[in-house]
C-alpha cells in the first residue's frame, strides 16, 4: 500500500510538471516606479485623462510584478521633479501595489548604469545598490525581494555571480538564459512621450503580439513581458491583455511564474577569473 501511494504522488506530480511545461503564461513586469499618477491615474494641465493602470489590473482580474527603483520608496518621496505630482507618496504607492494582491521587486535603488556606477564609487558598489533597495523594499512587503532586474539589463558575470549569490534571481535578455527565462523587451518607451520615436509602426501592443508569435514558433509559451509605468501603458494594456486572454495565456505574477517554469530557470552563473 505504502508503495502504490508513493507511486500515486509521483504520477500526479508528474502530471503536474507536464501541465505546467505546457501551459501559456505570461509574467508582466512593470520597472521604474512606484509612480502614483500612472498607478492611480491623472489628469495633465492638457489633453485627455490618463487612466489608471491599478484599475485596469484589477478590471482584467491581473496580478502584476513591480520592479521599482529604492530611491522612491524613501519617506515623503513623491518622484521625479518633472513628474506629475499627486497627493500620494510613491511609498504609499508600493503599499497600495501590494494591497491589490501584486509583487514587488528589484530594479536596483539609485536606477544607474552599473558599470559606470562602480567606476564612480568603487568595486562592489552595485551590489550594496542593489541591497540598500532590498532592504527599502522589504520594509513594505515584509520579505526581500526574490528578483532584481538591472537598469538596461546591463550586467557581466562577475556582478551576476555576486548577486546570485546573495540569493537573488537576475533578470535578463541575455541569450545565455533559457528563452522562457529571458525578458520581452517590449519597447514601450520607444512610445511614450508628446513625441515618441522610433515606435513601432503597427503599435506596441501589436509588437508584443508579433514577439510573443515568433518565440510560439520555437515552441515557448511561457513569457516575461517587460513594460514600464508610463502615461502609454494603461492604453496599450487595455488593448494587449483582452488578445492575449482570448489566446489562452493566463496572467501570474513573477513567483508563480518561477514555481511553475522553474526548471529552465537560469543557471548560477560562475565568477570570471
Amino acid at each position: 500500500m505504502r508503495a502504490l501511494t508513493v507511486l500515486l504522488a509521483l504520477a500526479l506530480t508528474c502530471a503536474s510538471s507536464a501541465f505546467a511545461a505546457t501551459e501559456k503564461l505570461i509574467a508582466l513586469t512593470f520597472d521604474d516606479g512606484p509612480r502614483p499618477y500612472i498607478l492611480f491615474g491623472y489628469q495633465p494641465a492638457s489633453g485627455a485623462a490618463i487612466p489608471s493602470l491599478l484599475e485596469l489590473l484589477d478590471k482584467n482580474q491581473v496580478k502584476a510584478t513591480f520592479f521599482v527603483m529604492g530611491w522612491r520608496l524613501m519617506p515623503k518621496q513623491y518622484g521625479d521633479p518633472h513628474e506629475f505630482r499627486t497627493s500620494v507618496t510613491c511609498l504609499d504607492a508600493a503599499r497600495e501595489v501590494l494591497k491589490r494582491g501584486h509583487e514587488i521587486e528589484n530594479h536596483s535603488y539609485s536606477h544607474v548604469q552599473f558599470k559606470l556606477f562602480e567606476k564612480q564609487h568603487g568595486q562592489d558598489s552595485a551590489v550594496a545598490d542593489v541591497d540598500r533597495a532590498s532592504g527599502l523594499i522589504k520594509t513594505v512587503t515584509g520579505a526581500p525581494p526574490q528578483f532584481v532586474r538591472p537598469p538596461d539589463w546591463i550586467i557581466w558575470p562577475d556582478l551576476e555571480h555576486k548577486l546570485q549569490t546573495r540569493g537573488y534571481t537576475v533578470m535578463t535578455i541575455g541569450s545565455e538564459a533559457p528563452a522562457a527565462w529571458r525578458d520581452i523587451n517590449t519597447v514601450d518607451y520607444l512610445c511614450a512621450g508628446a513625441h515618441p520615436r522610433q515606435c513601432p509602426k503597427e503599435g506596441d501592443a501589436q509588437y508584443v503580439l508579433q514577439q510573443i508569435a515568433q518565440r510560439e514558433k520555437h515552441g515557448v509559451s511561457t513569457h516575461i513581458l517587460t513594460f514600464h509605468e508610463l502615461s502609454t501603458t494603461e492604453t496599450t494594456l487595455a488593448t494587449l491583455i483582452p488578445q492575449l486572454k482570448a489566446q489562452g495565456y493566463r496572467f501570474v505574477t513573477m513567483k508563480e511564474y518561477a514555481q511553475l517554469v522553474g526548471a529552465e530557470k537560469p543557471a548560477p552563473r560562475t565568477a570570471a577569473r
